[in-house]
């Protein structure tokens, strides 16, 4: 089920400009509509997405929102190419998330170890004036600082986290590397199934663990803790 929705028409201002995501009118299914805790819920047939039968349904469920903004943002907006040198805030900066990640296949020399200075490890990796994209998942004054000074002149950043709601633009920096900063928000349909298709393949694999629909009050709770490591699907056992 695709969450934000446009209304579709023709005559609409934003549908028509392929932003359906920003339609002033369509349905923003689970983002400030009540119901989307319910063991049931009507949905507009539109954002019902058919998904391949090997992907679980909790795993579709994160894929909607999740992997489909990440994805829009990085393949859409950004437009990041193959040969590219990206740089990724919002990793988490936990040993288990760096961990998981070397896991995962990322090499050991491209995870900045927790507590290092950003600016200091691309110097020190001789990555000074190479790093083509920034991509901001978490949005902090701090992040979004490190990006301006760690991207290349005629580089990229995208915008995606809110860690803070106001960041500051270094005006010089930005005019005299003629850098693009770019905003992104949700996901439309053709990026879902794109989404749903790769994890079916193997290519992405989301780190989902399920709890039963009860639980979500505990659920809340260890969210508030910074307990949860990774999305939780709530499946009605």
């Amino acid at each position: 089920m695709l969450a934000v929705l446009g209304c579709g028409k023709e005559d609409c201002s934003e549908c028509s400009r392929d932003l359906a995501q920003l339609c002033p009118t369509g349905k923003h299914h689970g983002i400030g509509q009540d119901g989307f805790y319910a063991e049931y819920v009507a949905i507009d047939v539109r954002a019902a997405i058919p998904g391949p039968d090997v992907v679980p349904p909790e795993v579709a469920a994160v894929a909607i929102d999740a992997v489909t903004t990440a994805y829009y943002g990085i393949v859409r907006r950004a437009e990041v190419g193959n040969s590219e040198t990206v740089f990724l805030f919002g990793l988490d900066g936990l040993y288990e998330k760096l961990q998981a990640a070397a896991e995962l296949g990322v090499s050991a020399e491209d995870i900045v170890p927790v507590g290092t200075c950003i600016q200091d490890f691309v110097t020190h990796n001789d990555l000074q004036g190479g790093m083509n994209t920034v991509l901001g998942f978490v949005g902090s004054n701090q992040t979004f600082r490190d990006a301006q000074n760690i991207v290349r002149p005629g580089g990229k950043i995208l915008c995606i986290g809110t860690g803070d709601r106001q960041n500051q633009l270094d005006m010089k920096i930005g005019i005299r590397k003629r850098l693009s900063i770019i905003f992104s928000y949700g996901g439309q349909c053709r990026d879902l199934v794109e989404v749903l298709d790769l994890i079916a393949k193997g290519i992405i694999r989301p780190q989902v663990e399920t709890r039963g629909l009860r639980d979500l009050p505990g659920v809340l709770e260890d969210l508030g803790k910074d307990k949860i490591r990774n999305r939780v699907a709530l499946v009605n056992l």
